[in-house]
């Protein structure tokens, strides 16, 4: 489900320094799985009891008066273009309600995440004609990769079912791809680079899928058939 939502407001300066924790158990997980269509879950996931808080590095600080977005790259016309926090917070916003699967086999159902369209950031921003792939970048480097009609059905979030987002789940924009693995949405992302040819992002040159397709599971790069990882 998908339906326009008025401009975000305006948050300001947070800061946060979080721990990594890790998943919950799987206690109670086929209880919570009753009732549900054998075709809900893909292979292997369960659904936890409640989200788990993981990523790579410490939780970033958020400056409002420093951020930006960027989006840069084989752009139409060549340039660059960066928002701020309150330009960012003016642009049109999205909200989609979509399954959440991580690759450590947990699975949120029926999330509710607003935002801002992958594809509205393409209207705005036109890629080249031949860009036919996307990075993503979020602080510290962090990246993913994924096919301009991946990212095209993408949201840069920045809430979750009504909430903003904690800073431990991305806030103040995260990345959400809800047909394939997480790990393909990046927390506090602060950048988009068009290309014309895949490259592996973070994860990805350290042994995940690049693809990242929950309902094949494709987990792993040793997984990789012809034509889906970047050619050498």
């Amino acid at each position: 489900m998908v339906r326009t939502l008025p401009a975000a407001g305006t948050p300001g300066r947070r800061r946060h320094y979080g721990p990594v924790t890790s998943p919950f158990s799987r206690l109670g997980a086929k209880k919570r799985a009753q009732g549900l269509p054998p075709d809900r879950l893909p292979p292997g996931q369960y659904i936890p009891r409640s989200w788990p808080v993981l990523h790579y590095g410490r939780v970033p600080d958020f400056d409002e008066a420093r951020w930006q977005l960027e989006v840069f790259g084989e752009t139409a016309d060549g340039q660059r273009q960066r928002w701020d926090w309150a330009s960012f917070g003016r642009l049109p916003r999205t909200e989609v309600t979509a399954d959440f699967h991580c690759v450590t086999k947990f699975t949120l159902l029926d999330n509710t995440w607003a935002g801002v369209a992958g594809a509205t950031v393409l209207e705005l921003v036109p890629p080249a004609e031949s860009v036919r792939h996307v990075m993503v970048w979020a602080e510290y480097g962090y990246s993913a990769n994924m096919t301009l009609e991946d990212f095209r059905r993408a949201l840069l979030a920045t809430h979750r079912n009504g909430e903003p987002l904690s800073p431990e789940h991305g806030f103040p924009v995260r990345l959400v791809v809800p047909h394939l693995y997480a790990w393909k949405g990046p927390k506090w992302v602060r950048s988009v680079e068009y290309l014309d040819a895949d490259r592996r992002g973070f994860w990805e040159e350290r042994g995940y899928h690049n693809r990242a397709d929950p309902w094949r599971e494709q987990r792993y790069s040793y997984q990789e058939g012809p034509g889906e990882g970047p050619e050498l």
